[in-house]
């Protein structure tokens, strides 16, 4: 008889492993509380306008297509990508801007622009970022830390004074470029993980490294695609998804997981894969005396990332625009500070995506989808209620914003579908603790063997994946983290 695995949440990693899972041979089970697969890669649609909710860029996408290679399928029977030129437009406050472009020929004209000495600086930024990310993606990246010996090893010594973590990204940037505007192109970044480039490890710079080297792709019928094709495959191996089914439960019995109860009843299972955000699953679905050393004192104690705040806007009419944009804040670091104050910015940065701009299935004919993200502060300690006045006038001050943007002037006019989402809602549609959509803050002491495992309590059959754990945030590192789970499943089967 076959294995059975129940796994909760049809997030990143959830549907990522299901696939691993049931390609080896186990029956494996979705329970998603949602009523559609994807966790934060969700969507909604309305009037003829389908929006992608959370995750918007896509790199590494050799990582995408090795989910479906393993279950010996084309990943092109199941996505179509394509390599975005220029990845994204940079605007400052000054009324200046910058095209980053995957292609040198394109890029390195725009850096001599700038400076000569700059120019060789970037460059010699991507070479050494390059070889700490070679020692990162094999001492840690790519594999668990679930003992000591795993962890106090000579080659984790000698790989973690290579990786260089104890400067800041943007410390560690500004070694190489002089130009404030260039540092702030190479330190966004982090923010996609939900930290500050001046707190966060240097080793975060690898992200705007990714992206200079591997490009930024877009998914033909947007990010959510990526969740249904991951459904779609997983169904076909015969593993089966259940919706609308919210786990109240982890049921353990002498440390040792049994199953899970589901709208109170409850499913026996060989193992338990947690796909929910771990701090909600540790403190909501398990029993105290199972919870080792994540007890609510310890949770309490842990760094939360920021929180979003995103507009979602159909228009009646094309906006000529770019398909990624960010648009900084006068001051950048203040308002990055702020978001760790915690104090809601008053002159944020944002984010601005226009998936229609090259994909016009997203919309009817002649109309198009805006999205904007600002980064927020997260809810620790209920500082920030979301209440309807509160949403209304932070939205009408970005609208205000995008208004002043050429092209933008007649935006507000044009809006024929519009729905937000503010931390709150993050909070409760997807048990995010403190609506910190990224999780646990990658510091430095919340990061590789400081992070939760996927065998982060001591409960056999009762496993971790996610945003949350090892090997952290960021839809490609969110499905190695699910690779790592599977691994470890197979190997404790065997044994």
């Amino acid at each position: 008889m076959k294995k059975t695995i129940s796994i909760i949440g049809a997030g990143t990693a959830g549907l990522a492993s299901a696939i691993r899972l049931q390609s080896q041979g186990f029956q494996v089970t979705i329970f998603e509380k949602n009523p559609q697969v994807g966790g934060r890669m969700y969507t909604f649609q309305e009037k003829g306008f389908q929006f992608d909710v959370g995750p918007t860029i896509v790199m590494m996408p050799e990582i995408y297509r090795e989910v479906f290679e393993y279950s010996g399928a084309n990943p092109d029977d199941y996505l179509s990508m394509q390599l975005l030129d220029p990845l994204y437009q940079l605007h400052y406050q000054d009324g200046t801007s910058f095209t980053v472009s995957s292609n040198l020929t394109k890029l390195i004209p725009a850096l001599e622009k700038i400076s000569h000495e700059d120019t060789q600086g970037y460059l010699a930024y991507l070479a050494d970022i390059y070889a700490r990310y070679n020692v990162a993606r094999k001492g840690f990246i790519d594999r668990s830390f679930l003992s000591s010996q795993d962890i106090l090893s000579w080659e984790n010594i000698l790989n973690t004074l290579k990786l260089r973590t104890f400067n800041s990204a943007y410390q560690s940037i500004a070694k190489f470029v002089k130009n404030e505007k260039l540092r702030q192109a190479l330190s966004f970044q982090t923010l996609y993980i939900g930290v500050s480039p001046f707190v966060g490890p240097s080793i975060y710079t690898i992200i705007p490294m990714i992206e200079l080297l591997y490009g930024i792709w877009y998914i033909k019928g947007g990010m959510y695609a990526m969740a249904k094709a991951m459904q779609k495959r997983f169904e076909e191996l015969g593993g089966k998804v259940i919706t609308n089914a919210n786990v109240s439960a982890i049921k353990i019995e002498d440390s040792q997981a049994k199953g899970i109860v589901v709208n109170q009843t409850f499913i026996p299972s060989d193992a338990v894969l947690v796909n929910a955000d771990f701090p909600y699953a540790v403190s909501q679905l398990i029993e105290a005396k199972y919870r080792g050393k994540y007890q609510p004192k310890k949770l309490k104690k842990m760094e939360y990332s920021s929180s979003s705040f995103i507009m979602y806007f159909g228009l009646n009419k094309k906006i000529n625009t770019t398909v990624h944009q960010i648009r900084y804040a006068k001051d950048f670091k203040k308002n990055i500070n702020d978001l760790f104050a915690p104090t809601l910015p008053e002159d944020p940065s944002f984010y601005i995506y226009s998936p229609t701009q090259i994909d016009a299935s997203l919309a009817p004919l002649g109309k198009e989808i805006i999205y904007v993200l600002v980064p927020v502060p997260n809810r620790e300690n209920q500082k920030f209620s979301w209440d309807e006045n509160m949403k209304k006038t932070f939205r009408d001050k970005m609208v205000a914003k995008i208004k002043t943007i050429p092209g933008f002037a007649q935006f507000e006019q044009t809006i024929e579908v519009e729905k937000i989402m503010t931390p709150r809602d993050w909070e409760t549609q997807f048990n995010l603790q403190y609506a910190a959509t990224f999780g646990f803050k990658p510091i430095l002491f919340q990061s590789n063997f400081f992070r939760p495992q996927v065998k982060a309590l001591k409960v056999n059959g009762l496993y971790f994946a996610g945003t949350s754990t090892h090997p952290g945030a960021g839809i490609p590192i969110v499905m190695k983290a699910a690779k790592i789970a599977v691994d470890t499943i197979i190997k404790d089967f065997q044994s």
